[in-house]
């Protein structure tokens, strides 16, 4: 494993494992995290169950696709369907978040990004349903558990980002499949996900042990290769810009996969909630948006975190966008 990428042990007394968050947050924005407690029976079942659930016909996984997720955005795309910088990642995967039913307020109220998660039930794929979503719970547990220590690494209270941001955190969960056959020419695509930074506050990976993530740091990409029973966690951008880029969301991607083999990667982004304006814990630091590949400034931005993600996710499926959030309702 390159040891470019800390490795943070939540067995390790709380004081010591926020200092070296901090440490690593300053100098790289990624880190491993072990240590954590979360089941790796569970995570190996949900492994095995997502590589049945690409393995079934693509007529078959229409039946989940997102444009029957309409507002939510849950569901599955296909091979190509998703953007970064406009060019097509070569992936396909599937959509989810916080489980919510249809009678509550914000899926009355057509919020985007929440509601009912389209998976298939046990009539399909016993146990799928029920391992993501006891997954999402539990990972979702360990955000919070880890933005206390994230505080604590920035001198601030241990509830300072709950009580401010994520009491009601947005909280969404993926399931990727890079597939290891090669993209057709004519789709021009260049990484399994191109050059990008994470949205919000932080971000917490499951990988397989097949490999491909690269982070962007000063002295160039290196590789993040999977650690047995790890997570790989980094912070987006509404964390560097609450520090005054103090804390970076650094820029990553996937390389294409020629392993031979499939593989699969589960993050699990820990957001604000939609409507938290998003303010600064120190001054602005200095900010070219000429050191970022998309020429942008998370600092520049003003408007609730809704705003942002929306505008960002809009780019990711375009023809989505334009058919159910600006479709009238």
């Amino acid at each position: 494993m390159d040891t470019t990428l800390p490795l943070i042990d939540l067995r390790d007394p709380p004081a010591e494992s926020a200092r070296r968050i901090g440490e690593a947050c300053r100098a790289q924005g990624f880190f491993y995290l072990v240590g954590h407690g979360c089941d790796e029976a569970r995570a190996q079942r949900l492994e095995a169950l997502s590589h049945r659930f690409f393995a079934l016909p693509e007529d078959v996984k229409q039946r989940w696709a997102m444009a029957q997720g309409g507002r939510a955005w849950r569901g599955w795309f296909p091979l190509g369907g998703e953007l970064t910088s406009g060019r097509p990642d070569w992936k396909e995967g599937l959509y989810l978040g916080t489980e919510l039913p249809d009678d509550d307020p914000r899926v009355l109220a057509g919020l985007p990004l929440h509601g009912r998660n389209l998976l298939p039930g046990d009539d399909v794929l016993p146990g799928f349903r029920d391992t993501v979503l006891e997954t999402i719970d539990e990972v979702s547990a360990l955000g919070h558990r880890v933005m206390a220590l994230i505080a604590r690494s920035l001198e601030l209270p241990e509830d300072y980002f709950h009580t401010r941001y994520t009491a009601d955190p947005l909280v969404l969960f993926r399931i990727f499949l890079y597939p290891s056959r090669p993209a057709p020419a004519q789709l021009d695509v260049r990484d399994g996900v191109g050059e990008h930074t994470d949205y919000g506050l932080l971000t917490l990976l499951r990988q397989d042990d097949v490999g491909g993530l690269q982070v962007r740091t000063p002295s160039g990409w290196i590789e993040a290769p999977p650690r047995s029973g790890a997570f790989v966690c980094n912070i987006g951008d509404m964390l560097d810009r609450m520090t005054g880029g103090l804390y970076h969301s650094t820029p990553h991607r996937v390389r294409l996969n020629v392993s031979g083999r499939d593989r699969l990667s589960f993050p699990l982004f820990f957001d604000p909630n939609m409507a938290a304006r998003i303010e600064p814990i120190r001054s602005a630091a200095t900010d070219d948006p000429t050191t970022r590949w998309d020429g942008a400034s998370v600092h520049a931005f003003d408007g609730t975190y809704g705003d942002y993600v929306l505008a960002k996710v809009g780019k990711v499926f375009p023809q989505l966008k334009q058919a159910v959030l600006e479709r009238p309702r």
